[in-house]
């Protein structure tokens, strides 16, 4: 699932839109609310858009334009260390925001390619089940019409096996013993 290029200009258009509507709102409102929830959504939308180093570039954006809105809303700090560890602890919770979102959606793209994957082998597989009439001498099997196959024909109509014939040990030995060659 990649992103179109179409898409991305509209992800980045999203969000260089909405920063500057969240700015007007929380500079409006000044600082009886508090708006920096809703700066989440720009990081969000570019993390799940445009990848982890979008994300982490809109969150240096909403950072400092919050931090500009605060300042220029009237927000008095007794010290500039205050406005700056506020600002500092909204860009590590953008940070970890984008990063998250990003992180769900790789996982969600792994697993819809896992699944993908297994619908389709699902689909290949061929399973023989239920009682089949196998003739205890010679092993040859009865089909549903009542004719006799070998158990390699039989096996390879209803699976996708194949077969390769050989000896095991045991009859390799009866068989060279029959033809009048010594084993030991």
């Amino acid at each position: 699932m990649k992103t179109s290029i179409s898409t991305k200009w509209v992800a980045w258009l999203a969000v260089l839109t909405i920063i500057p509507i969240l700015a007007w709102i929380d500079w409006v409102t000044g600082v009886e609310f508090n708006f920096f929830d809703f700066y989440l959504l720009p990081v969000s939308l570019a993390a799940w858009y445009l990848g982890l180093g979008s994300s982490v570039i809109v969150a240096v954006i909403s950072a400092l334009v919050w931090f500009g809105v605060d300042a220029m809303s009237g927000h008095a700090h007794s010290t500039h260390f205050y406005a700056v560890w506020n600002t500092m602890i909204r860009f590590c919770s953008f940070l970890t925001i984008g990063w998250s979102v990003q992180k769900i959606r790789t996982l969600l793209i792994k697993e819809r390619e896992q699944a993908e994957a297994l619908r389709r082998s699902l689909s290949e597989i061929r399973v023989l089940e239920g009682l089949i009439p196998i003739c205890a001498q010679c092993k040859k099997i009865r089909d549903a019409a009542g004719t006799w196959q070998h158990l390699e024909a039989y096996i390879g109509e209803h699976s996708n096996a194949q077969f390769s014939h050989g000896y095991c040990p045991e009859c390799a030995r009866k068989v060279l013993e029959e033809a009048g060659i010594r084993t030991r």
